[in-house]
């Protein structure tokens, strides 16, 4: 169900394949690809992580391997004071442009007619464009390339100081001739 044109959560949960196709539609590549680079996403970032290093990808999530401690703490049931054993977790961790664009949708990337919901004729068509439009872009970026490079930034001077203003003296109104 779409409230205002826009998924609701009554849509349920998007698993690995809708979102393979959602990403295939929007990217214009074709499914059997996008499958095969989000399982090496999730391979490589399990296996990275697992390892102890973070992984973040900025303007999405930080992915990281946690370290607990042991420490002690109270049995809610009893009050009983237990020991609770030191563990290791794995966080997930949205960034600010995330968290933003999912509080406020306006500021969420736009996404291409048929990537979701996804439309089966936008997924049959993705991916079957590509070579045209690379054909047609390549002349453009060997165009760009023979644009002049730009002298790197050379440091800015101090502006001018400016001679301090000329002090106006006030002079006293003329005199009128005095009626005799």
């Amino acid at each position: 169900m779409c409230i205002g044109g826009r998924a609701s959560a009554i849509m349920g949960d998007m698993n690995k394949r809708e979102l393979a196709k959602a990403v295939a539609v929007q990217a214009d590549v074709e499914l059997k690809t996008v499958v095969t680079v989000i399982d090496g996403f999730t391979d490589v970032v399990t296996a990275v992580v697992s390892k102890g290093e973070p992984v973040s990808i900025p303007g999405f999530a930080k992915f990281v391997k946690v370290n607990r401690a042991a420490r002690m703490g109270r049995n809610p049931a009893t009050g009983e004071a237990i020991r609770i054993k030191a563990s290791k977790k794995a966080r997930i961790t949205p960034v600010k442009a995330f968290k933003d664009a999912v509080l406020a949708p306006a500021t969420a990337p736009k996404l291409v007619k048929g990537a979701f919901p996804t439309s089966d004729a936008a997924v049959a068509a993705a991916g079957k464009s590509a070579a045209p439009a690379a054909a047609k872009k390549a002349p453009a970026r060997a165009a760009a390339k023979k644009a002049p490079a730009r002298k790197a930034a050379t440091a800015r001077k101090a502006p001018a100081r400016r001679a301090p203003a000329k002090k106006t003296v006030k002079r006293a109104p003329a005199k009128r001739a005095a009626k005799r």
